[in-house]
């Protein structure tokens, strides 16, 4: 079953940093440009950072600055460091993984950010 397998969520507090870690099988991981949402209680599933497959990369504005994505292709794995994290950041992250009509997601990792 092609599905990436996100980990690295925790409970972290305001101005801590936590890296989650997405790991790719079943399909061609340098082929496709890799994503991080999140979907907070309540609200709509975000975009939160992207990495193409030439490793460019773009951010959402409230976490520019903040937040990095990168990527190893030999390990088959997207990354995201999380640093400066605030109440706001408290989400469930998804790694999605797409090309073209092709499209996959994990199952999610929680990130409860809490004093």
């Amino acid at each position: 079953q092609v599905q990436p397998l996100e980990s690295g969520g925790g409970l972290v507090q305001p101005g801590g940093s936590l890296r989650l870690s997405c790991a790719a099988s079943g399909f061609t991981f340098s082929s496709y440009n890799m994503n991080w949402y999140r979907q907070a209680p309540g609200k709509a599933r975000e975009l939160v950072a992207t990495i193409t497959r030439g490793g460019i990369t773009n951010y959402a504005d409230s976490v520019k600055g903040r937040f990095t994505i990168s990527r190893d292709n030999a390990k088959n794995t997207v990354y995201l460091q999380m640093n400066s994290l605030k109440f706001e950041d408290t989400a469930v992250y998804y790694c999605n993984a797409h090309w073209i009509y092709q499209e996959y997601w994990g199952q999610g990792t929680q990130v409860t950010v809490s004093s």
